[in-house]
């Protein structure tokens, strides 16, 4: 097994690529060892000194660091060795079922905006190893939340990101739209 790992825009979250589904079901994100819990290799890589987050992306594993403590050349290899031990092992991704959506009691103009969510900004913010979640959407104020998720949490350009991309976008597209946030 050959596992790649790609830099992103966040300096503290590698990139890995194990040439297999990570998350087929939907991305998962980790920000303890006791959310690690629900699978073994979230547990296992929060098992690594100075990991501080995990998310699964469909075909890949963003890792956080610590803003501290050890460079990614010392932490490459043991994180590596996780993922590999877990593939070989055969253990489920997840000990829980995968988280339920609840999409039927959406209004129309939120249909849209998950719609173009998902075909538009998720799609390429997964390029950098991040996602970005529909949170809510006020209709009298036209403000739309969303929550950044793996790489784009905590990301020095995630702010440029959100305003000038994400916002643009869904003002485009969707006029009832006035204004994008994060919400944390």
């Amino acid at each position: 097994m050959f596992i790649q790992t790609e830099p992103t825009p966040n300096p503290n979250v590698l990139k890995f690529l194990p040439g297999r589904d990570v998350a087929p079901h939907g991305a998962r994100e980790f920000l303890s060892i006791d959310q690690a819990a629900a699978s073994p290799l979230a547990e296992a890589l929060f098992q690594q000194e100075d990991v501080a987050g995990v998310f699964f992306g469909t075909d890949y594993i963003a890792v956080t660091k610590a803003g501290h403590g050890l460079d990614w050349s010392e932490m490459k290899a043991p994180i590596l060795a996780a993922i590999m031990d877990h593939y070989t092992s055969g253990a489920p991704m997840l000990r829980d079922a995968p988280e339920a959506s609840s999409d039927s009691e959406d209004s129309e103009v939120v249909a849209e905006i998950k719609a173009l969510l998902d075909s538009r900004v998720r799609p390429a913010v997964a390029q950098d190893g991040g996602d970005i979640l529909f949170d809510a959407f006020d209709e009298e104020t036209g403000v739309l939340t969303l929550k950044m998720r793996g790489a784009c949490s905590g990301c020095p350009s995630s702010a440029m990101t959100l305003k000038s991309g994400v916002e643009q976008m869904m003002r485009h597209y969707v006029p009832e739209v006035t204004r994008v946030e994060q919400v944390l």
